[in-house]
């Protein structure tokens, strides 16, 4: 079962890097977690300025990535991702202190993909 990954960042950031962004955060899933390349599952929400508030924030773009997946990785495993997301990202301008990101876990029961 992929991740379901929600992106919530500036308006501004969102426009310049809509594209990139997303596929920097899948290649980092699949990179960390070895998901399958065709397993796509996001949701970008783009907010106004001063929206999306992190303490200790750069003053950049912040941005808050929740992944919400199965409960079956390591710790190792989710610090990797945490770090392949963190350099890929870094890539695009988004500076480590602007970037929140948490994963959220539950079970294959909570899943519905289309099909039972």
């Amino acid at each position: 079962m992929m991740p379901f990954i929600q992106i919530d960042l500036d308006e501004d950031a969102y426009g310049d890097l809509r594209e990139k962004l997303s596929q920097s955060i899948h290649d980092a899933q699949i990179e960390a977690l070895d998901i399958p390349a065709d397993d796509l599952f996001q949701v970008h929400r783009p907010h106004a300025p001063g929206e999306v508030r992190l303490g200790g924030a750069s003053g950049g773009h912040p941005m808050v990535i929740r992944i919400t997946m199965v409960h079956r990785y390591p710790m190792a495993t989710k610090r990797g991702l945490y770090s392949a997301i963190e350099r890929r990202v870094h890539d695009l301008g988004v500076q480590p202190e602007d970037l929140r990101i948490v994963i959220l876990e539950n079970g294959y029961e909570d899943w519905y993909a289309g099909r039972l």
